[in-house]
Parts: C-alpha cells; sequence; structure tokens
C-alpha cells in the first residue's frame, strides 16, 4: 500500500557512464589492434592517405546529405551515449502515481508545491504545470504526444546521420582502393611504388569497413535504443499528466501504466 505520509520527493536524474558502450568499443579495436601487431609488420596498417580519403570522405558526403546543425546535434547525441542520465522505468511510474495521488487526495493546486522540484524532468514538469493551469486532460495529451513526437523526430535524425555514415564508409573504402589501383597500374614501369599504391587501395577498404561495422552502426543502434527508452518514460508522464488533468482515479492509472510497462517492469503501487 502506499504510504499516505511520505512526502514526493524530487528524483534526480543519475549520471551513468555506459559501460556496455565503451567495453564493446574499447574491446572491438583491442581485438583487430591485437590481431595486427601479432602479425609482425603493423606500420603497413597505417595510412594517412587511406584515413583521409575515407574519414574525409565520409563526412563530406554525410554533410551534404544533412544540415551542419544536424551533424553538429549528431556529435552532441552520440557523447551522451557513453555518459547519460539514468532512469528507471518503473520509478518513474511510481513517481507519476505518487503526483497523481497527492492530486486525487488534496486537489490539482496541492501540485504546486511541488512543480519546481520536477524541473530536472522538463517533459514532466511541462505536464504539471499544464495541469495546474487548469489545463483539460485530453488537451494536455494531445499537446504532450506532440512534443514527444517531435523528440523521436530529433532522435531519428541524429540515428539517420549515422545509419548513412555507416553506408557511406565503405563506399569510400572502394574509392580509394580505386585510387590506389590506378596509381599502382600507371606505375607499373617503377616497382617501387607498387607496394604503397596497393597498401592504399586494400587500407582504405580496410578502414571504411573498422568504421562502418565497429563505429557507425553500433552507435546508430544504440541511439535507437536509448531514444526507445526515453520514448517510454514520456510516455509514463504523458499518460500520468493526462490522468490527473482528467481527475481519474489513481488506480486506474496504475492499470494504465502496467498495460505499456515490459513485464519485468509492472509495478503494484496500491498493492
Amino acid at each position: 500500500m502506499a504510504n499516505e505520509t511520505t512526502p514526493i520527493l524530487p528524483r534526480q536524474k543519475r549520471k551513468k557512464i555506459d559501460l556496455a558502450t565503451i567495453i564493446g568499443l574499447v574491446c572491438g579495436f583491442v581485438l583487430v589492434l591485437t590481431a595486427i601487431f601479432l602479425g609482425g609488420d603493423s606500420k603497413s596498417f597505417f595510412d594517412i592517405r587511406a584515413l583521409l580519403i575515407v574519414l574525409g570522405g565520409t563526412l563530406a558526403v554525410v554533410t551534404m546529405c544533412f544540415s551542419l546543425k544536424e551533424i553538429a546535434q549528431t556529435a552532441s547525441v552520440v557523447m551522451k551515449t557513453f555518459v547519460y542520465s539514468g532512469r528507471d522505468a518503473s520509478e518513474a511510474a511510481n513517481h507519476i502515481l505518487e503526483i497523481a495521488e497527492l492530486s486525487r487526495k488534496s486537489g490539482v493546486l496541492a501540485l504546486q508545491g511541488i512543480v519546481d522540484s520536477l524541473s530536472n524532468e522538463p517533459f514532466l514538469h511541462k505536464g504539471v504545470a499544464l495541469v495546474i493551469d487548469g489545463t483539460p486532460g485530453e488537451e494536455v495529451e494531445v499537446i504532450m504526444s506532440r512534443e514527444m513526437y517531435a523528440t523521436i523526430q530529433r532522435h531519428n535524425k541524429s540515428t539517420n546521420v549515422l545509419r548513412r555514415a555507416a553506408e557511406f564508409a565503405p563506399a569510400m573504402g572502394l574509392i580509394g582502393t580505386l585510387i590506389g589501383l590506378v596509381q599502382m597500374l600507371s606505375n607499373l614501369q617503377d616497382p617501387s611504388t607498387v607496394g604503397p599504391a596497393m597498401a592504399v587501395a586494400l587500407l582504405t577498404t580496410f578502414y571504411g569497413a573498422v568504421l562502418a561495422n565497429m563505429v557507425f552502426m553500433p552507435l546508430a543502434n544504440k541511439l535507437e535504443r536509448n531514444s526507445a527508452e526515453e520514448a517510454l518514460i514520456n510516455n509514463i508522464y504523458m499518460m500520468g499528466a493526462s490522468s490527473i488533468g482528467r481527475q481519474e482515479n489513481p488506480r486506474r492509472l496504475e492499470m494504465l501504466l502496467n498495460s505499456i510497462l515490459p513485464p519485468a517492469k509492472r509495478i503494484q503501487y496500491f498493492d
């Protein structure tokens, strides 16, 4: 049973290091580098020309597909995959039920005493503020759903940037391979140029494959996962705010929240 005397305390976002992202990225490169160094001549795997073709070419082509603002936004979002604000869906559901119970017992205006403590959760803060202002529950749901959709669209843009980079990196590697082959074939009379040209031809393909499959695509998948988790949290807050606006029984809200929560995260606030 919910404790009627427990005050509603603000939930602080917990900054967490995403060890899965860091461990996966580091281990992948360590394994590749280990295989290179164990093979003997490790210097042959590093060529500035090949890096310029793949990295510079991929960045240039991706920039053509998007705006500079979207590229900068993607860089910012990618950094958040390593350190992010951890939020648990069950905790969010319990939090909004505490707020709904307070509103049910003391009236909507009682939420004025806690709205400032929700500033670390902008989406929830906006929903509660709308309810305090007397916005009908149906309108609260429409406003918050539109904002949630806009947030998802912004996240999708960043994911699309990384997916395009994953597509273009191997293509730039192929272009580098063709450049190296042309240079090699045009200087067959000079055997000393065959080796460097062939190195560029093969290394660009290698760099393109590594960047696409070990950096861009995994990061795109992680962003997609994080976006889905944030959408679930925001959906919980939207359902809670609109339910409070309609002055529904918090027990009904609990059932609605459990209908969208995964089985392992379903709550029993009133049981």
